[in-house]
């Protein structure tokens, strides 16, 4: 395979090309770097680039290899999303950085790096991670690579573009609202929201009132195991607990899960919502598909009751305003950002120690739903993504009302930390990306991966590349 082709086949394949000698970690390094800089221009998707001290992490990792060592990333290239810490770099969050750079890796980077995986960038965010576009007024637009003109989603959008156009094949991504599912499905990935503890992070300090977690966004599923083997709790970086869950993330993605009981959900909280004929279509499909493979699927909506979305709404309100409110200089903030915190300070204490005490109300909702079905699928963007600009010059308020009808069944299971898994389901009439959500009870991913392998093995999207950087 030459090396143009390993960028394509995903992070779980280059370890695999790596283990095997067809190619060194620092020749693939080198594929990568070029490829960042060819698709600069166009894509803008990396903040920062770490050319030096990758080439060092390479020659690192290629020595591993050669002593005869394996982990699921070793020599791989990487990147992580601007909001996870690394040593000796600003974290500006997607606006000016307000303070200096940091000492030490976050949590989820050190790990990455004990795996020897080689961290090649940062990938660019909107501004405080708030939106589901990836703009702004600092750095600029970050493209989707299957239409230019459109965004490639938010907040790990960046991420996402360095993805889908064959850079790296795996990177990092965190999810407050939809912001793993929102680009995977606007970019044609596969992308996991984790469920809420399952990647521990270095604080204990609940990042949006507990709404958000991170996560990985890959070209295949395998590529999303492999470094959730790397970065979980439970993963191989964890050493005995893999014995003790049963399985790796990895060996859950190429095992076909027993016959499941999956609920087909089409309302969101808010209601019922338009959702583009072809999705529609393209969703309705993967459940025959799943029926096909032995699955019962049934049309049951999810009982959310009237207070799922107020819960989220709240907490990402306050959660936004808590977030900026140590920065020194909100001066510097966007416009839409400093509107945002304003909106976000209105929530009273009580109000959001409300939000947080009806989560257990809403659990117990779902409980008995989730007793009965092992996964709900849902749509993901209910349209295809937004041209660039299109939010230019709107405030904060208008902005949320604009984001929320492509997305209204994502911020609920953030507000109940499932996980939930954003699967391809193929293009549209444009060529554009389409998507589906499959949703499970806390710490079930491997279960949500053993599916999606599943459904990728039966009706495979890992292939398809962009026309214009295939």
């Amino acid at each position: 395979m030459e090396i143009d082709e390993l960028l394509w086949a995903g992070a779980d394949a280059q370890a695999v090309a790596l283990r095997e000698g067809r190619v060194t970690a620092p020749e693939l390094l080198e594929a990568v770097l070029d490829r960042i800089a060819a698709t600069a221009p166009t894509l803008n998707a990396f903040r920062i680039v770490f050319a030096d001290s990758a080439r060092a992490e390479a020659a690192a990792a290629q020595a591993r290899i050669d002593a005869g060592e394996t982990t699921p990333l070793l020599g791989v290239p990487v990147a992580v999303k601007d909001d996870q810490d690394v040593a000796g770099d600003v974290s500006p969050a997607g606006g000016r950085p307000q303070f200096p750079p940091v000492a030490q890796d976050g949590r989820m980077v050190r790990r990455l790096r004990a795996a020897g995986a080689v961290l090649v960038g940062r990938t660019h965010v909107p501004e405080r991670m708030q939106w589901p576009f990836t703009e702004t007024l600092t750095y600029g637009a970050t493209r989707n690579p299957w239409d230019l003109d459109r965004t490639p989603g938010g907040s790990s959008g960046g991420t996402a573009a360095a993805v889908a156009g064959g850079i790296v094949g795996v990177a990092s991504g965190s999810d407050g609202g939809g912001s793993i599912r929102i680009p995977s499905s606007m970019c044609g990935l596969f992308g996991l929201k984790t469920s809420r503890g399952t990647i521990e992070e270095d604080t204990d300090e609940e990042h949006w009132h507990g709404l958000a977690v991170t996560g990985p966004i890959g070209r295949s599923v395998a590529d999303v195991a492999a470094m959730m083997d790397v970065v979980a709790e439970d993963g191989w970086a964890s050493g005995g607990a893999v014995a003790a869950a049963g399985s790796s993330y990895r060996e859950a993605a190429d095992h076909d899960p027993r016959p499941l009981r999956i609920a087909l959900s089409w309302r969101a909280p808010v209601g019922p919502v338009p959702i583009e004929a072809q999705r529609r279509a393209a969703i309705e499909a993967t459940a025959d598909r799943l029926r096909a493979l032995g699955h019962e699927v049934i049309e049951r909506e999810v009982p959310y009751g009237p207070r799922a979305f107020p819960q989220f709404l709240v907490r990402y309100l306050r959660g936004v305003a808590d977030d900026v409110e140590p920065l020194p200089r909100k001066d510097w903030l966007e416009p839409r950002t400093r509107n945002a915190r304003r909106l976000g300070r209105l929530v009273p204490d009580a109000v959001l120690r409300w939000a947080r005490a009806q989560e257990q109300v809403l659990h117990e909702r779902l409980a008995p739903y989730f007793a009965e079905f092992d996964v709900v699928l849902q749509p993901g963007m209910t349209d295809v993504p937004w041209k660039i600009g299109t939010f230019q010059r709107r405030g904060a308020l208008a902005t949320m009302l604009g984001v929320a009808q492509r997305m209204p069944h994502m911020p609920v299971w953030n507000v109940l930390g499932y996980p939930s898994a954003a699967v391809p389901i193929g293009l549209d009439g444009a060529g554009l990306p389409m998507g589906c959500q499959l949703i499970g009870p806390p710490r079930a991913e491997r279960r949500l991966l053993s599916l999606a392998g599943q459904l990728e093995r039966a009706a495979p999207w890992a292939q398809r590349r962009p026309p214009t950087f295939g």
